[in-house]
């Protein structure tokens, strides 16, 4: 049967897959707590919604404010839709000289993410771009052994605060990026690309065998598959699959989006769609191969571009969340003139939301939420609740518990 995409289909189809239907026993003090009312709110989301917590690395540091981005008011808008953050470990800017990582400023970031409830992921572990300059100097033997022991630090430095990695980023591209001269491009092209993925990975398994793993790329064509089909075939392990969808020409539409999402899953991974990115302003001229060469002035937020936005949000979201393999989605980035300096963010540069935050959060907080929902428990002391996997607060009879509601269509929790 073909995937659903008219609204009234996904949302059903979203509503089918993605929620668990759970059966309460309330107890209190060891006796059902029979014909009383208990009220259950959900507190957070299982899946992973994303977005950069780049801007967030001052506030967390107790830096000055230099721009709206890195207000408090702007991280309590992303603290109210988000419980996923991506900090970044460039290479090149993280240990611009080496020895001297920027390890302290992006633990206090991580902390300040973990201590408001949010997991963290750290990207990228090697790529060749951002990456050190410095590399150039050594031979490729020195590379490959100062990339390893990067690995093994950063993993070890921040064990308990960052559980996930972008391990090794763009590698299709790898060895044969020509832009300019680097030491990791270097490297893959005289061992190759799959020996080279199995190297970060080894080390990144031993520094943290409890972190989840994934290769990630921008390249969804055939050449990424080929690149997935050989590195499983070699043994490595992969806990997960990311794929990028910085979609500044234009909307992939839902067609596109479910042929990705059809062609990757059948790898038996979960997919994380790390980099999604929708502008509202122009959209950039569709000859542009790399999105790097794209540099202008200025790229205006505008109203009509930010009803597009909010339009386009919607239907993408909703198309990732009605395919049980998707387990993540990070939007990049949150305010306006990041990247490329894109109006691609939630937040205009004034730090007030567009109407995409709004639209994103009528979803996230909105149709895929529980609010807080009164029930009378029977003579068994029993409830019933439908909701999203995640976890959950009840509360009756002047005490409160939390509970998980598992990702398993139906259970029966105790409590």
């Amino acid at each position: 049967m073909p995937p659903a995409t008219d609204a009234a289909s996904l949302d059903a189809a979203i509503r089918a897959a993605r929620t668990t239907h759970a059966r309460l026993a309330v107890t209190l003090d060891g006796a059902p707590l029979a014909g009383r009312e208990v009220v259950v709110a959900q507190r957070d989301h299982a899946f992973l919604f994303g977005c950069t917590g780049f801007e967030q690395i001052p506030l967390a540091n107790g830096e000055p404010v230099t721009m709206p981005a890195e207000s408090p008011e702007v991280a309590e808008l992303w603290l109210d839709l988000f419980n996923f953050a991506t900090l970044p470990f460039y290479w090149g800017r993280f240990e611009p000289v080496r020895g001297r990582p920027d390890t302290e400023r992006l633990r206090n970031a991580a902390r300040w993410f973990r201590e408001r409830g949010c997991a963290v992921k750290g990207h990228p572990l090697a790529w060749h771009t951002v990456t050190a300059d410095w590399l150039l100097d050594l031979s490729n033997a020195e590379i490959a052994e100062a990339q390893v022991a990067r690995i093994r630090r950063d993993l070890t430095d921040f064990s308990g605060l960052i559980g996930m990695w972008d391990v090794i980023n763009e590698v299709v591209i790898m060895p044969v990026f020509d832009k300019y001269g680097n030491g990791i491009t270097r490297l893959c092209r005289d061992i190759g690309r799959i020996p080279m993925i199995r190297m970060v990975f080894d080390a990144a398994r031993e520094a943290d065998p409890t972190a989840t793993l994934l290769l990630n790329d921008f390249d969804m064509s055939a050449a990424y598959e080929c690149l997935i089909e050989g590195v499983l075939e070699a043994g490595v392990r992969i806990d997960a699959l990311g794929l990028q969808s910085h979609m500044h020409q234009g909307y992939w539409g839902e067609e596109k989006t479910l042929d990705v999402i059809e062609r990757f899953s059948r790898y038996g991974l979960p997919l994380h769609f790390t980099e999604t990115t929708l502008v509202s302003g122009h959209l950039m001229p569709p000859e542009i191969v790399d999105l790097n060469d794209y540099q202008i002035d200025e790229w205006p937020t505008t109203p009509e571009g930010e009803a597009r936005q909010a339009d386009e949000i919607t239907r993408h979201y909703k198309t990732l969340l009605g395919h049980p393999s998707v387990q993540a989605i990070t939007y990049w980035d949150f305010s306006d003139g990041g990247w490329l300096g894109a109006p691609a963010g939630l937040v205009r540069a004034d730090g007030t939301p567009k109407p995409s935050y709004q639209a994103l959060h009528d979803l996230i907080k909105g149709e895929w939420w529980l609010s807080p929902t009164t029930l009378t428990t029977d003579a068994a002391g029993k409830a019933e609740i439908t909701g999203w996997p995640g976890t959950y607060e009840i509360t009756a009879a002047g005490r409160s518990a939390t509970f998980t509601l598992p990702a398993t269509g139906e259970t029966t929790i105790a409590l």
